[in-house]
Protein backbone atom coordinates (compact mmCIF):
# COMPACT_ATOMS: atom_id res chain seq x y z
CA UNK A 1 0.00 0.00 0.00
CA UNK A 2 1.30 3.48 -0.81
CA UNK A 3 2.36 5.60 2.15
CA UNK A 4 3.31 9.23 2.79
CA UNK A 5 6.76 9.40 4.31
CA UNK A 6 8.49 11.91 6.56
CA UNK A 7 9.82 15.13 5.08
CA UNK A 8 8.80 14.06 1.59
CA UNK A 9 5.13 14.12 2.58
CA UNK A 10 4.01 14.87 -0.96
CA UNK A 11 5.84 11.87 -2.43
CA UNK A 12 4.50 8.33 -2.53
CA UNK A 13 6.11 4.91 -2.35
CA UNK A 14 4.88 1.34 -2.33
CA UNK A 15 7.39 0.39 0.36
CA UNK A 16 5.74 -0.09 3.76
CA UNK A 17 5.77 2.67 6.35
CA UNK A 18 6.04 -0.09 8.97
CA UNK A 19 8.50 -2.76 7.85
CA UNK A 20 7.86 -4.89 10.95
CA UNK A 21 4.14 -5.05 10.19
CA UNK A 22 4.90 -6.01 6.59
CA UNK A 23 7.34 -8.66 7.85
CA UNK A 24 4.64 -10.13 10.11
CA UNK A 25 2.25 -10.40 7.18
CA UNK A 26 4.99 -12.00 5.10
CA UNK A 27 5.69 -14.61 7.78
CA UNK A 28 1.98 -15.31 8.02
CA UNK A 29 1.81 -15.81 4.25
CA UNK A 30 4.70 -18.27 4.39
CA UNK A 31 3.17 -20.15 7.31
CA UNK A 32 -0.18 -20.38 5.53
CA UNK A 33 1.26 -21.65 2.25
CA UNK A 34 3.47 -24.17 4.06
CA UNK A 35 0.45 -25.39 6.03
CA UNK A 36 -1.41 -25.69 2.74
CA UNK A 37 1.36 -27.75 1.13
CA UNK A 38 1.88 -29.90 4.20
CA UNK A 39 -1.81 -30.90 4.31
CA UNK A 40 -2.42 -31.46 0.59
CA UNK A 41 -3.51 -35.06 1.16
CA UNK A 42 -6.32 -33.86 3.39
CA UNK A 43 -7.62 -31.42 0.76
CA UNK A 44 -9.66 -32.00 -2.40
CA UNK A 45 -7.48 -32.65 -5.43
CA UNK A 46 -9.81 -30.29 -7.30
CA UNK A 47 -13.15 -28.63 -6.60
CA UNK A 48 -15.46 -26.51 -8.72
CA UNK A 49 -15.78 -22.81 -7.94
CA UNK A 50 -19.01 -22.07 -6.04
CA UNK A 51 -21.08 -19.22 -7.44
CA UNK A 52 -20.30 -16.94 -4.49
CA UNK A 53 -16.59 -17.33 -5.26
CA UNK A 54 -17.14 -16.56 -8.93
CA UNK A 55 -19.11 -13.50 -7.93
CA UNK A 56 -16.38 -12.32 -5.56
CA UNK A 57 -13.78 -12.67 -8.31
CA UNK A 58 -15.92 -10.47 -10.59
CA UNK A 59 -15.56 -7.51 -8.25
CA UNK A 60 -15.38 -3.89 -9.41
CA UNK A 61 -12.10 -2.14 -10.16
CA UNK A 62 -10.50 -1.06 -6.82
CA UNK A 63 -10.02 2.68 -6.99
CA UNK A 64 -9.09 3.32 -3.38
CA UNK A 65 -6.73 1.28 -1.18
CA UNK A 66 -8.32 -1.73 0.52
CA UNK A 67 -5.14 -2.67 2.33
CA UNK A 68 -2.69 -5.54 2.06
CA UNK A 69 -4.49 -7.60 4.74
CA UNK A 70 -7.78 -7.49 2.82
CA UNK A 71 -6.08 -8.41 -0.44
CA UNK A 72 -4.38 -11.38 1.22
CA UNK A 73 -7.61 -12.59 2.86
CA UNK A 74 -9.31 -12.51 -0.54
CA UNK A 75 -6.51 -14.71 -1.87
CA UNK A 76 -6.93 -17.19 1.00
CA UNK A 77 -10.68 -17.38 0.64
CA UNK A 78 -11.27 -17.15 -3.08
CA UNK A 79 -8.08 -18.17 -4.90
CA UNK A 80 -5.93 -20.70 -3.04
CA UNK A 81 -8.58 -23.42 -2.62
CA UNK A 82 -9.64 -23.32 -6.29
CA UNK A 83 -6.78 -24.30 -8.58
CA UNK A 84 -6.31 -27.05 -11.16
CA UNK A 85 -4.89 -29.21 -8.40
CA UNK A 86 -1.64 -30.27 -10.06
CA UNK A 87 0.27 -30.03 -6.76
CA UNK A 88 -1.95 -32.71 -5.15
CA UNK A 89 -0.45 -36.20 -4.61
CA UNK A 90 -3.22 -37.73 -6.75
CA UNK A 91 -2.88 -35.31 -9.66
CA UNK A 92 -1.90 -36.99 -12.94
CA UNK A 93 -4.01 -35.08 -15.46
CA UNK A 94 -2.33 -33.82 -18.64
CA UNK A 95 1.44 -33.37 -17.99
CA UNK A 96 2.05 -30.80 -15.30
CA UNK A 97 4.55 -30.53 -12.51
CA UNK A 98 3.75 -30.45 -8.81
CA UNK A 99 6.14 -27.75 -7.58
CA UNK A 100 8.41 -27.86 -4.53
CA UNK A 101 8.49 -25.71 -1.39
CA UNK A 102 12.19 -24.88 -1.88
CA UNK A 103 11.75 -23.80 -5.50
CA UNK A 104 8.79 -21.68 -4.40
CA UNK A 105 11.14 -19.88 -2.03
CA UNK A 106 13.69 -19.47 -4.82
CA UNK A 107 10.94 -17.87 -6.92
CA UNK A 108 10.26 -15.49 -4.05
CA UNK A 109 13.95 -14.55 -3.88
CA UNK A 110 14.02 -13.93 -7.64
CA UNK A 111 10.97 -11.68 -7.32
CA UNK A 112 12.61 -9.86 -4.42
CA UNK A 113 15.75 -9.23 -6.50
CA UNK A 114 13.53 -8.18 -9.42
CA UNK A 115 16.50 -8.13 -11.74
CA UNK A 116 16.27 -7.63 -15.50
CA UNK A 117 17.78 -10.89 -16.75
CA UNK A 118 18.54 -10.15 -20.39
CA UNK A 119 22.27 -10.23 -19.58
CA UNK A 120 24.81 -7.62 -18.55
CA UNK A 121 27.35 -7.72 -15.77
CA UNK A 122 25.35 -9.22 -12.93
CA UNK A 123 25.30 -12.52 -11.06
CA UNK A 124 22.02 -13.55 -12.71
CA UNK A 125 23.75 -13.70 -16.12
CA UNK A 126 26.38 -16.09 -14.81
CA UNK A 127 23.79 -18.19 -12.96
CA UNK A 128 21.77 -18.61 -16.16
CA UNK A 129 24.86 -19.40 -18.25
CA UNK A 130 26.04 -22.00 -15.75
CA UNK A 131 22.61 -23.59 -15.37
CA UNK A 132 22.23 -23.88 -19.15
CA UNK A 133 25.68 -25.47 -19.30
CA UNK A 134 24.62 -27.99 -16.64
CA UNK A 135 21.49 -28.86 -18.62
CA UNK A 136 23.49 -29.22 -21.83
CA UNK A 137 25.76 -31.62 -19.96
CA UNK A 138 22.79 -33.61 -18.66
CA UNK A 139 21.37 -33.83 -22.19
CA UNK A 140 24.82 -34.74 -23.64
CA UNK A 141 24.67 -31.68 -25.88
CA UNK A 142 27.98 -29.98 -26.80
CA UNK A 143 29.59 -27.88 -24.08
CA UNK A 144 29.43 -24.82 -26.33
CA UNK A 145 25.72 -25.24 -27.14
CA UNK A 146 23.52 -22.18 -26.77
CA UNK A 147 20.28 -21.99 -24.84
CA UNK A 148 17.72 -19.87 -23.05
CA UNK A 149 15.05 -20.24 -20.37
CA UNK A 150 11.52 -19.36 -21.44
CA UNK A 151 7.99 -19.75 -20.13
CA UNK A 152 7.43 -23.35 -21.19
CA UNK A 153 7.49 -26.00 -23.89
CA UNK A 154 5.40 -24.12 -26.43
CA UNK A 155 7.71 -21.11 -26.41
CA UNK A 156 10.83 -23.31 -26.30
CA UNK A 157 9.63 -25.28 -29.30
CA UNK A 158 8.60 -22.11 -31.14
CA UNK A 159 12.09 -20.63 -30.69
CA UNK A 160 13.71 -23.86 -31.84
CA UNK A 161 11.57 -23.86 -34.97
CA UNK A 162 12.35 -20.19 -35.59
CA UNK A 163 16.08 -20.94 -35.51
CA UNK A 164 15.52 -23.87 -37.91
CA UNK A 165 13.50 -21.67 -40.27
CA UNK A 166 16.28 -19.09 -40.44
CA UNK A 167 19.09 -21.65 -40.74
CA UNK A 168 17.49 -23.75 -43.49
CA UNK A 169 15.41 -21.26 -45.50
CA UNK A 170 18.10 -20.88 -48.14
CA UNK A 171 17.91 -17.08 -48.17
CA UNK A 172 18.18 -14.18 -45.72
CA UNK A 173 14.77 -14.65 -44.18
CA UNK A 174 15.19 -11.93 -41.58
CA UNK A 175 15.92 -9.37 -44.27
CA UNK A 176 13.54 -10.48 -47.03
CA UNK A 177 10.75 -12.11 -45.05
CA UNK A 178 8.43 -14.82 -46.27
CA UNK A 179 6.78 -12.45 -48.75
CA UNK A 180 9.72 -12.78 -51.12
CA UNK A 181 9.29 -15.19 -54.03
CA UNK A 182 11.18 -18.20 -52.70
CA UNK A 183 10.18 -21.85 -52.39
CA UNK A 184 7.52 -22.71 -49.86
CA UNK A 185 9.11 -24.08 -46.67
CA UNK A 186 7.84 -27.38 -45.25
CA UNK A 187 8.10 -28.91 -41.74
CA UNK A 188 7.44 -32.52 -40.72
CA UNK A 189 6.10 -34.11 -37.56
CA UNK A 190 3.91 -37.05 -36.66
CA UNK A 191 0.16 -37.08 -36.16
CA UNK A 192 0.99 -37.33 -32.42
CA UNK A 193 2.99 -34.08 -32.32
CA UNK A 194 1.63 -31.60 -29.78
CA UNK A 195 -0.53 -28.71 -30.95
CA UNK A 196 2.33 -26.26 -30.36
CA UNK A 197 3.56 -27.20 -33.85
CA UNK A 198 0.41 -25.98 -35.57
CA UNK A 199 0.42 -22.76 -33.57
CA UNK A 200 4.09 -22.23 -34.37
CA UNK A 201 3.88 -22.68 -38.14
CA UNK A 202 0.95 -20.27 -38.15
CA UNK A 203 2.79 -17.70 -36.03
CA UNK A 204 6.00 -18.07 -38.03
CA UNK A 205 4.11 -17.21 -41.19
CA UNK A 206 4.53 -20.62 -42.82
CA UNK A 207 0.85 -21.47 -42.71
CA UNK A 208 -0.84 -24.58 -41.42
CA UNK A 209 -0.44 -26.36 -44.74
CA UNK A 210 3.36 -26.23 -44.28
CA UNK A 211 3.12 -28.75 -41.45
CA UNK A 212 3.16 -32.32 -42.75
CA UNK A 213 1.65 -34.72 -40.23
CA UNK A 214 3.11 -38.14 -40.94
CA UNK A 215 1.30 -41.30 -39.83
CA UNK A 216 2.46 -43.31 -36.82
CA UNK A 217 2.83 -47.05 -36.24
CA UNK A 218 1.11 -49.20 -33.63
CA UNK A 219 3.45 -47.76 -30.97
CA UNK A 220 2.45 -44.19 -31.88
CA UNK A 221 5.93 -43.47 -33.30
CA UNK A 222 6.40 -41.62 -36.57
CA UNK A 223 7.02 -43.93 -39.53
CA UNK A 224 10.43 -43.06 -41.04
CA UNK A 225 9.55 -44.72 -44.36
CA UNK A 226 6.48 -42.52 -44.81
CA UNK A 227 8.44 -39.47 -43.69
CA UNK A 228 11.08 -40.05 -46.34
CA UNK A 229 8.42 -40.59 -49.00
CA UNK A 230 6.74 -37.29 -48.06
CA UNK A 231 10.04 -35.38 -48.16
CA UNK A 232 10.83 -36.69 -51.63
CA UNK A 233 7.32 -35.94 -52.87
CA UNK A 234 7.57 -32.38 -51.58
CA UNK A 235 10.94 -31.81 -53.21
CA UNK A 236 9.54 -33.12 -56.49
CA UNK A 237 6.67 -30.64 -56.16
CA UNK A 238 9.14 -27.74 -55.89
CA UNK A 239 8.84 -27.24 -52.12
CA UNK A 240 11.73 -26.80 -49.67
CA UNK A 241 11.76 -29.21 -46.67
CA UNK A 242 13.61 -27.62 -43.74
CA UNK A 243 12.83 -29.37 -40.45
CA UNK A 244 11.78 -32.65 -38.86
CA UNK A 245 10.15 -32.54 -35.41
CA UNK A 246 10.89 -35.65 -33.35
CA UNK A 247 8.91 -36.48 -30.23
CA UNK A 248 10.69 -37.56 -27.06
CA UNK A 249 7.52 -38.31 -25.15
CA UNK A 250 4.26 -37.57 -26.94
CA UNK A 251 1.53 -35.89 -24.95
CA UNK A 252 -1.00 -38.66 -25.61
CA UNK A 253 0.94 -41.81 -24.79
CA UNK A 254 4.52 -40.87 -23.98
CA UNK A 255 5.76 -42.43 -27.23
CA UNK A 256 9.35 -41.70 -28.24
CA UNK A 257 10.18 -41.48 -31.93
CA UNK A 258 13.15 -43.37 -33.37
CA UNK A 259 15.55 -40.45 -33.06
CA UNK A 260 18.50 -42.26 -34.62
CA UNK A 261 16.48 -43.03 -37.77
CA UNK A 262 15.21 -39.46 -38.00
CA UNK A 263 18.72 -38.12 -37.52
CA UNK A 264 19.94 -40.21 -40.49
CA UNK A 265 17.10 -38.87 -42.65
CA UNK A 266 17.91 -35.29 -41.63
CA UNK A 267 21.59 -35.83 -42.37
CA UNK A 268 20.83 -37.29 -45.82
CA UNK A 269 18.30 -34.58 -46.68
CA UNK A 270 20.13 -31.64 -45.05
CA UNK A 271 17.26 -30.94 -42.67
CA UNK A 272 17.21 -29.46 -39.18
CA UNK A 273 16.33 -31.98 -36.44
CA UNK A 274 14.23 -30.39 -33.71
CA UNK A 275 13.24 -32.54 -30.75
CA UNK A 276 10.23 -31.83 -28.58
CA UNK A 277 11.38 -33.34 -25.31
CA UNK A 278 8.73 -31.57 -23.24
CA UNK A 279 8.89 -34.07 -20.42
CA UNK A 280 10.61 -37.11 -21.92
CA UNK A 281 14.00 -35.41 -22.26
CA UNK A 282 14.20 -35.24 -18.47
CA UNK A 283 14.64 -39.04 -18.44
CA UNK A 284 18.30 -38.11 -18.94
CA UNK A 285 18.37 -37.56 -15.17
CA UNK A 286 17.58 -41.25 -14.56
CA UNK A 287 20.40 -43.82 -14.97
CA UNK A 288 17.77 -46.57 -15.13
CA UNK A 289 15.69 -45.03 -17.93
CA UNK A 290 17.86 -42.57 -19.83
CA UNK A 291 18.35 -45.20 -22.52
CA UNK A 292 14.73 -44.57 -23.56
CA UNK A 293 15.73 -41.18 -24.98
CA UNK A 294 19.07 -42.22 -26.41
CA UNK A 295 19.92 -40.03 -29.37
CA UNK A 296 18.24 -36.80 -28.33
CA UNK A 297 21.73 -35.33 -28.03
CA UNK A 298 21.85 -35.48 -31.85
CA UNK A 299 19.26 -32.70 -32.07
CA UNK A 300 20.02 -29.38 -33.71
CA UNK A 301 17.59 -27.94 -31.16
CA UNK A 302 16.00 -29.54 -28.11
CA UNK A 303 13.07 -28.14 -26.13
CA UNK A 304 11.89 -29.31 -22.72
CA UNK A 305 9.97 -28.17 -19.65
CA UNK A 306 11.44 -27.99 -16.17
CA UNK A 307 8.06 -27.31 -14.56
CA UNK A 308 7.03 -30.83 -15.57
CA UNK A 309 9.50 -33.56 -14.70
CA UNK A 310 11.89 -31.46 -12.66
CA UNK A 311 8.86 -30.57 -10.53
CA UNK A 312 9.56 -26.82 -10.51
CA UNK A 313 6.87 -24.15 -10.13
CA UNK A 314 5.44 -22.66 -13.33
CA UNK A 315 6.83 -21.24 -15.58
CA UNK A 316 10.14 -22.63 -16.73
CA UNK A 317 11.01 -24.16 -20.09
CA UNK A 318 14.30 -24.42 -21.94
CA UNK A 319 15.57 -24.66 -25.49
CA UNK A 320 19.12 -25.78 -26.28
CA UNK A 321 20.61 -25.12 -29.72
CA UNK A 322 23.63 -27.09 -30.91
CA UNK A 323 25.19 -24.24 -32.92
CA UNK A 324 25.42 -21.05 -30.89
CA UNK A 325 25.95 -18.96 -34.02
CA UNK A 326 22.75 -20.26 -35.61
CA UNK A 327 20.85 -19.39 -32.44
CA UNK A 328 22.12 -15.81 -32.34
CA UNK A 329 21.73 -15.34 -36.11
CA UNK A 330 18.00 -16.00 -35.79
CA UNK A 331 17.34 -13.33 -33.14
CA UNK A 332 20.23 -10.95 -32.41
CA UNK A 333 19.53 -7.26 -32.98
CA UNK A 334 21.41 -4.07 -32.19
CA UNK A 335 20.26 -0.81 -30.65
CA UNK A 336 22.38 2.18 -29.65
CA UNK A 337 20.81 2.37 -26.20
CA UNK A 338 21.80 -1.25 -25.55
CA UNK A 339 25.29 -1.04 -27.05
CA UNK A 340 27.73 -3.75 -26.03
CA UNK A 341 30.78 -2.41 -24.22
CA UNK A 342 33.99 -3.73 -22.70
CA UNK A 343 33.31 -2.13 -19.32
CA UNK A 344 30.37 -1.14 -17.16
CA UNK A 345 27.00 -2.80 -16.72
CA UNK A 346 26.61 -3.78 -20.37
CA UNK A 347 30.02 -5.37 -20.72
CA UNK A 348 29.58 -8.52 -22.87
CA UNK A 349 26.15 -7.32 -23.97
CA UNK A 350 22.73 -8.88 -23.44
CA UNK A 351 23.19 -12.49 -24.58
CA UNK A 352 19.74 -13.69 -23.65
CA UNK A 353 18.05 -10.90 -25.54
CA UNK A 354 19.96 -12.22 -28.57
CA UNK A 355 18.56 -15.75 -28.13
CA UNK A 356 14.83 -15.06 -28.21
CA UNK A 357 12.20 -12.41 -28.78
CA UNK A 358 12.05 -11.02 -25.23
CA UNK A 359 14.16 -8.18 -23.96
CA UNK A 360 12.51 -7.94 -20.54
CA UNK A 361 13.10 -11.21 -18.73
CA UNK A 362 12.66 -12.39 -15.17
CA UNK A 363 15.29 -14.40 -13.29
CA UNK A 364 13.84 -17.80 -14.23
CA UNK A 365 17.17 -19.59 -13.86
CA UNK A 366 17.41 -19.07 -10.09
CA UNK A 367 14.94 -21.81 -9.10
CA UNK A 368 16.65 -24.27 -11.46
CA UNK A 369 20.12 -23.39 -10.18
CA UNK A 370 19.11 -23.56 -6.51
CA UNK A 371 17.17 -26.82 -6.95
CA UNK A 372 20.07 -28.52 -8.73
CA UNK A 373 22.45 -27.34 -6.01
CA UNK A 374 20.07 -28.41 -3.23
CA UNK A 375 19.09 -31.85 -4.53
CA UNK A 376 21.57 -32.73 -7.26
CA UNK A 377 20.93 -34.72 -10.40
CA UNK A 378 20.84 -37.99 -8.45
CA UNK A 379 17.77 -37.07 -6.40
CA UNK A 380 15.95 -35.82 -9.47
CA UNK A 381 16.85 -39.02 -11.28
CA UNK A 382 15.56 -41.14 -8.41
CA UNK A 383 12.24 -39.27 -8.41
CA UNK A 384 11.83 -39.71 -12.17
CA UNK A 385 12.66 -43.41 -11.80
CA UNK A 386 10.05 -43.61 -9.04
CA UNK A 387 7.41 -42.04 -11.30
CA UNK A 388 8.15 -44.51 -14.11
CA UNK A 389 7.96 -47.45 -11.72
CA UNK A 390 4.68 -46.18 -10.30
CA UNK A 391 3.32 -46.03 -13.85
CA UNK A 392 4.57 -49.58 -14.44
CA UNK A 393 2.74 -50.64 -11.29
CA UNK A 394 -0.48 -49.03 -12.52
CA UNK A 395 -0.03 -50.80 -15.84
CA UNK A 396 0.28 -54.12 -13.99
CA UNK A 397 -2.96 -53.43 -12.10
CA UNK A 398 -4.75 -52.69 -15.38
CA UNK A 399 -3.41 -55.82 -17.05
CA UNK A 400 -4.48 -58.02 -14.14
CA UNK A 401 -8.11 -56.91 -13.98
CA UNK A 402 -10.62 -58.41 -16.40
CA UNK A 403 -12.66 -55.20 -16.65
CA UNK A 404 -9.74 -52.92 -17.46
CA UNK A 405 -7.98 -52.61 -20.82
CA UNK A 406 -4.67 -51.00 -21.75
CA UNK A 407 -5.12 -48.85 -24.87
CA UNK A 408 -1.51 -47.97 -25.70
CA UNK A 409 1.93 -49.36 -24.91
CA UNK A 410 3.40 -47.80 -21.78
CA UNK A 411 6.84 -46.44 -22.59
CA UNK A 412 7.58 -44.39 -19.48
CA UNK A 413 5.22 -42.49 -17.18
CA UNK A 414 1.98 -42.33 -19.21
CA UNK A 415 -0.69 -45.01 -18.87
CA UNK A 416 -3.76 -44.98 -21.13
CA UNK A 417 -6.49 -47.45 -20.24
CA UNK A 418 -10.24 -47.81 -20.02
CA UNK A 419 -12.99 -49.55 -18.13
CA UNK A 420 -14.19 -52.34 -20.42
CA UNK A 421 -16.62 -54.78 -18.79
CA UNK A 422 -16.97 -58.23 -20.29
CA UNK A 423 -19.53 -58.44 -23.08
CA UNK A 424 -19.59 -54.70 -23.85
CA UNK A 425 -18.47 -54.21 -27.47
CA UNK A 426 -20.18 -50.95 -28.43
CA UNK A 427 -17.41 -48.38 -28.93
CA UNK A 428 -19.70 -45.39 -28.55
CA UNK A 429 -21.08 -46.67 -25.25
CA UNK A 430 -17.60 -47.51 -23.96
CA UNK A 431 -16.40 -44.03 -24.88
CA UNK A 432 -19.36 -42.46 -23.12
CA UNK A 433 -18.79 -44.54 -19.98
CA UNK A 434 -15.08 -43.76 -19.78
CA UNK A 435 -15.57 -40.06 -20.47
CA UNK A 436 -18.06 -39.98 -17.60
CA UNK A 437 -15.61 -41.85 -15.35
CA UNK A 438 -12.99 -39.15 -15.94
CA UNK A 439 -15.46 -36.39 -15.10
CA UNK A 440 -16.68 -38.17 -11.97
CA UNK A 441 -13.15 -38.77 -10.74
CA UNK A 442 -12.39 -35.07 -11.15
CA UNK A 443 -15.62 -33.97 -9.47
CA UNK A 444 -15.13 -36.39 -6.57
CA UNK A 445 -12.19 -34.28 -5.43
CA UNK A 446 -10.08 -37.42 -5.06
CA UNK A 447 -8.15 -37.42 -8.34
CA UNK A 448 -7.06 -35.12 -11.15
CA UNK A 449 -6.99 -37.27 -14.28
CA UNK A 450 -7.50 -36.51 -17.95
CA UNK A 451 -8.75 -38.37 -21.00
CA UNK A 452 -7.79 -38.66 -24.64
CA UNK A 453 -8.84 -40.38 -27.87
CA UNK A 454 -6.66 -43.18 -29.23
CA UNK A 455 -7.68 -44.75 -32.53
CA UNK A 456 -11.30 -43.90 -31.82
CA UNK A 457 -11.28 -45.20 -28.24
CA UNK A 458 -11.65 -42.88 -25.24
CA UNK A 459 -8.90 -43.52 -22.70
CA UNK A 460 -8.45 -42.58 -19.07
CA UNK A 461 -5.01 -40.99 -19.25
CA UNK A 462 -2.56 -40.91 -16.36
CA UNK A 463 0.64 -38.89 -16.77
CA UNK A 464 2.76 -39.17 -13.65
CA UNK A 465 5.17 -36.28 -13.09
CA UNK A 466 4.33 -36.05 -9.40
CA UNK A 467 6.94 -36.34 -6.66
CA UNK A 468 4.21 -36.60 -4.00
CA UNK A 469 2.48 -39.73 -5.34
CA UNK A 470 2.68 -43.12 -3.63
CA UNK A 471 1.96 -46.64 -4.87
CA UNK A 472 -1.18 -46.71 -2.69
CA UNK A 473 -2.58 -43.78 -4.68
CA UNK A 474 -2.65 -45.92 -7.82
CA UNK A 475 -4.41 -48.74 -5.97
CA UNK A 476 -7.03 -46.18 -4.94
CA UNK A 477 -7.33 -44.93 -8.53
CA UNK A 478 -8.03 -48.40 -9.91
CA UNK A 479 -10.64 -49.04 -7.21
CA UNK A 480 -12.33 -45.73 -8.04
CA UNK A 481 -12.37 -46.40 -11.81
CA UNK A 482 -13.91 -49.83 -11.26
CA UNK A 483 -16.45 -48.49 -8.78
CA UNK A 484 -17.57 -45.66 -11.06
CA UNK A 485 -17.62 -47.95 -14.08
CA UNK A 486 -19.77 -50.52 -12.34
CA UNK A 487 -22.21 -47.83 -11.24
CA UNK A 488 -22.52 -46.53 -14.81
CA UNK A 489 -23.04 -50.00 -16.29
CA UNK A 490 -25.75 -50.89 -13.78
CA UNK A 491 -27.52 -47.51 -14.00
Amino acid sequence: MAHLTGAAAAELTLDPSDWNKQRQLAHRMLDDIFNHLETLRDQPAWQPLPEHVRESLRGPLPRTPQGEERAYLDFLNYVLPYSTGNRHPRAWGWVRGSGTPFAMLAEMLAAGMNTHAAGGQQAATYVEQQTLAWLAEIMNMPANASGIFVSGGTMANLLGLAVARHAKAGFDLRKEGLQSSHQKLVIYGSTETHMWAQKSVELLGLGRSALRQVAVDENFQIRPDLLQQQIRADRAAGLRPITVIANAGTVNTGAIDDVAALYEICKQEDLWLHIDGAFGALLKFSPEYRHLVAGIELADSLAFDLHKWMYLPFEIGCVLVREAAAHADAFAAQASYLGKDTRGMLANGLPFSDRGIELSRGFKALKVWMSLKAYGTEMHGQLITQNVEQAAYLESLVRRHKDLELLAPRVMNVVCFRFHPAGEANQQRLNSINREIVLRLQESGEFVVSGTMLSGDYAVRIANTNHRSRMEDFDALVRAVLSQGEKLVSA
